[in-house]
């Protein structure tokens, strides 16, 4: 497997053009082949509840429930920042979209130290 892209994200319904970004260059990403992975800081976090993308949707960009669904397709990943999870209340014990899981510290600087970080800002 190719050394994983990561895609940093804090944004979500507050930002739909910021949220969405990130998931249109790891949703190609994966479909090109590529080990793509959104680690979701912030309030990005609560896009890895089932439901929360399907209502984000900027004008002149694809909606962001259907890029959250093409990327998990492609077997790309979306990680949650735990610190930021939990501070929303959000838990492991909850469902999550398909390729999402909630992750510490220590594995998205492993994650760094194997990949490349893009910046889409």
């Amino acid at each position: 497997m190719s050394e994983p892209l990561l895609f940093p994200n804090s944004h979500g319904a507050e930002d739909p053009e910021r949220a969405t970004v990130p998931f249109i260059a790891a949703a190609t990403a994966a479909v090109s082949g590529r080990h793509a992975i959104v680690i979701c800081t912030v309030e990005a976090v609560n896009l890895g509840l089932p439901g929360v993308a399907d209502d984000i949707e900027e004008e002149g960009m694809p909606p962001l429930g259907d890029l959250v669904r093409q990327l998990a397709d492609a077997g790309g990943e979306i990680w949650l920042c735990s610190a930021c999870a939990l501070k929303r209340g959000i838990t492991g014990d909850q469902e999550l979209v398909p390729g999402a899981r909630i992750v510490g510290a220590a594995t998205i600087v492993e994650a760094l130290t194997q990949g490349r970080a893009i910046t889409l800002s």
